[in-house]
């Protein structure tokens, strides 16, 4: 799977929120087959634009040069070293005040963005809200006003079939369209994001084209692109692009103030329903998400979701696996209710949740390690659902976990990752962020780490 600094699609559906869609037809005359996509390109690619991301990065020079005697031996005086980091690549422009989406990964790590328009003008913009968990990132431009923006169309509305165009500066060449279809819907575990949940089209999508838009015939917007599938870096006709009404929620949390998403939190662990699982159930095929942990007083335990159950629907779109079921009740607002519908007992059984947002019940009491040891660098936070829900991770209340390493620094050397819980250090148990920064006071001949990632339990010794 291979993300790209700079990608963007234009793709076309069905109108979104007709009571009865139009039917699909191919083209039935020469006159058809002669059609062209220009309307629908002029509509739509003044409000596509170039990323151009950058950060000035202190480099550490050779401790070599620290030595008086070796700077005037080698004649060298060497100062503070700098570079610059740069990352290309596309966004769309999605309200007339200059907000812009782009990917979360054109602008990673940045801290200068200017985007050019379609027009040839370059405006500095500021990044409002990164939300890496969907590889999203709202921008917003510092001077003027009444841009060209896209609607949003409805990307539940999509078909496989439907055509598309994609819109992008593929390697630098400036903006370019091609066409395609959908060529599937609902893709899950692609590994681009939490919330994997793709439109996936033939469109040629090459780097360059990262954070563009996905539009209908109408010219709306119904996905923004994140990844191609290729084993040789350029366009083999499978790319991904994420849904609009998911681009939707991250783009009015951006225009609220928010500096984060804030998503519903149902208090369930959920893994797939394996083949053998779903027969003795009664299931023809292995389609659904099976309930293994419900959390005490969560929104799922007060809507009397079940250990055992399986969802197979939420307001009525059916779920595949967990994914798919993260992706639909991630789309919900805050406040609203969604309907689970449920397998109990090979029985279909419908429960009400409330989409509540996840309580920070205890303190998150951040640390960030400056002492000699492994975790220098480190940030570590308690874990709480908030703190579960903002990170990604799926871990009880009452442990640590790693919010941030540094780049750099001896936390990265050793290996360790954001969303990294830490059981045990030197074999003391690490309870509280305040344990944590007791057990790196004193320096130590040699450091036995016990870190869980991703369900797994990992144990290493560093020296000291």
């Amino acid at each position: 799977m291979l993300r790209f600094a700079a990608l963007f699609l234009v793709c076309v559906a069905a109108p979104a929120l007709a009571q009865t869609p139009a039917p699909r037809q191919a083209p039935a005359t020469r006159a058809e087959v002669q059609l062209s996509f220009a309307p629908v390109v002029k509509k739509a690619q003044p409000a596509v634009v170039n990323v151009y991301a950058q950060r000035i990065e202190r480099v550490r020079p050779n401790p070599l040069f620290d030595d008086p005697i070796f700077r005037r031996f080698f004649g060298m005086d060497r100062g503070p070293q700098s570079r610059t980091s740069q990352s290309l690549g596309s966004g769309v422009i999605v309200d007339p005040a200059g907000y812009v989406v782009t990917n979360h990964h054109v602008i990673e790590g940045m801290t200068e963005v200017k985007v050019a328009l379609a027009d040839r003008r370059e405006i500095e913009a500021e990044i409002v809200l990164r939300d890496p968990r969907t590889d999203l990132a709202v921008l917003k431009l510092k001077t003027g006003g009444n841009y060209p923006a896209l609607d949003y169309g409805d990307s539940d509305a999509l078909e496989v079939g439907d055509l598309v165009l994609a819109i992008g500066n593929p390697f630098g060449v400036g903006q370019t369209v091609t066409q395609g279809i959908i060529s599937a819907l609902a893709r899950t575990q692609v590994g681009v994001s939490d919330y994997g949940f793709f439109i996936q089209t033939d469109a040629a999508i090459n780097p360059g084209n990262s954070g563009g838009a996905l539009v209908d015939m109408q010219a709306r917007l119904i996905g923004v692109n994140s990844a191609i599938l290729s084993k040789s870096g350029g366009s083999v006709g499978i790319g991904f692009s994420i849904p609009s009404n998911m681009v939707r929620i991250v783009v009015e949390a951006a225009r609220s103030g928010g500096k984060q998403v804030r998503r519903p939190w149902v208090g369930a662990t959920l893994q797939p329903l394996q083949k053998d699982l779903a027969e003795s159930i009664g299931l023809d095929r292995p389609a659904g998400a099976l309930v293994s942990i419900v959390r005490d007083g969560s929104p799922a335990a007060q809507a009397g979701l079940k250990r055992g159950d399986v969802i197979v629907s939420v307001d009525g779109q059916a779920i595949d696996d967990p994914e798919g079921f993260g992706w639909r009740v991630g789309a919900k607002a805050l406040g609203a209710t969604a309907t689970f519908g449920l397998l109990r007992a090979g029985k279909p059984v419908s429960i009400v949740v409330k989409m509540q947002p996840a309580p920070e019940t205890t303190p998150r009491a951040a640390v960030k390690l400056k002492n000699r040891s492994p975790f220098s660098g480190a940030t570590a936070w308690n874990l709480s659902p908030a703190a579960a829900e903002e990170l990604g991770v799926d871990a009880q209340q009452g442990t640590v976990v790693v919010a941030e390493v540094e780049s750099g620094t001896p936390a990265e050397e050793v290996g360790l990752q954001k969303g990294d819980v830490i059981v045990s250090l030197n074999d003391q148990k690490i309870d509280s962020t305040k344990d944590l920064e007791t057990a790196t006071a004193e320096r130590k001949r040699y450091w036995k780490i016990t870190i869980e990632r991703g369900g797994q339990v990992f144990t290493s010794v560093v020296g000291g």
